[in-house]
């Protein structure tokens, strides 16, 4: 077999796992990735704004805000005014929301990032520039993409 052809192999099992634990988590608990992220912000029990959760995962606030809107609905997360700037909306995760994120299994990436953060820095090096390097052959360099492993249209907000 030929190199071009082990590389696209090994590209559609990236595909493939990430799609397999994308659908394990929405199956097991409800959730997508990026909802499961949003929970996972809260867990701290401390309110946040959608502008602080989008930073911290790396979403835009108009997908944190479309995120926050059907956990909402679902009761796993709650908005209220601050007691201190009536203009500032908090979110706060409910018991339900906890539960949820007990249930859920863990994320592709944590098993990833435990992995990668064990290789030594020439090799996460390499990789990383392998990778941009593919991306770029792809013509994806242009897409914006938060560091969450998904499957999905990544130009439409979740």
């Amino acid at each position: 077999m030929s190199t071009q052809n082990d590389l696209l192999i090994a590209i559609r099992q990236i595909t493939r796992a990430i799609d397999m634990s994308s659908k394990r988590l929405v199956k097991s608990a409800g959730l997508t990735a990026p909802q499961f992220l949003v929970l996972q912000t809260l867990s701290a029990r401390e309110p946040k704004k959608p502008s602080d959760i989008a930073k911290e995962v790396y979403l835009s606030q108009a997908t944190v805000t479309s995120i926050v809107d059907r956990l909402s609905k679902a009761e796993l997360v709650r908005r209220e005014k601050s007691e201190t700037d009536r203009r500032v909306i908090n979110i706060y995760l409910t018991t339900e929301g906890e539960g949820r994120l007990k249930n859920a299994p863990p994320l592709l990436q944590e098993n990833f990032t435990k992995q990668f953060e064990g290789l030594d820095r020439w090799e996460q090096t390499l990789l990383l520039s392998s990778l941009q390097r593919l991306a770029a052959m792809m013509n994806a360099e242009e897409i914006d993409a938060a560091p969450i492993l998904e499957v999905g249209d990544l130009t439409q907000d979740i």
